[in-house]
C-alpha cells in the first residue's frame, strides 16, 4: 500500500526536509527558493515554491525528482515529512 502524501506541507517545510539530504539553499528570488545538491554523479538544483501549502502536484513532482536522483524509495521521503 502506498502512502498519501501529505496535504499540509509548506515550501519552507520541504526546504528543511531536503537540507537533510544535503540541499542547501543557494538563492531566493522573490517566493521561489533555490537548492543545489553537489555529488560524485553530479549537481542537482531544484527550485521550490515558498508557498503554504504547496500544491499536490508540485510537491509529488519534487519528491519524485528528489527521490530518483538519490535512488531512494519517495516513501521514504513522505515518512520523513
Amino acid at each position: 500500500m502506498s502512502l498519501k502524501t501529505p496535504r499540509n506541507v509548506s515550501g519552507s517545510d520541504l526546504v528543511k526536509l531536503l537540507a537533510k539530504y544535503g540541499y542547501e539553499v543557494v538563492r531566493q528570488k522573490g517566493s521561489h527558493i533555490r537548492l543545489s545538491r553537489l555529488s560524485d554523479t553530479g549537481a542537482h538544483h531544484l527550485t521550490i515554491p515558498n508557498h503554504d501549502p504547496l500544491k499536490l502536484g508540485t510537491l509529488n513532482a519534487i519528491l519524485s525528482e528528489v527521490a530518483d536522483h538519490l535512488k531512494i524509495g519517495k516513501e521514504e521521503l513522505i515518512n520523513k515529512l
